[in-house]
């Protein structure tokens, strides 16, 4: 995984858990269920990724 990629994915969970906590502390379920979007996307954007690495490095 490059470096680059890995930052952006982790970058997008920590955002994602800010917003969905800041939702759930106002109690505004629209930006909670946007951050948990947000945080799901980094987390399969980083599992795109791991998987990339696996099949490189096999071959």
């Amino acid at each position: 995984m490059s470096a680059s990629e890995k930052a952006k994915a982790k970058a997008e969970q920590v955002k994602g858990t800010v917003k969905k906590e800041a939702g759930r502390s106002v109690g505004n379920e629209g930006m909670t269920v946007k951050g948990q979007a947000q945080q799901s996307k980094g987390a399969a954007r980083e599992a795109k990724e791991k998987a990339k690495d696996t099949f490189k490095n096999r071959g």
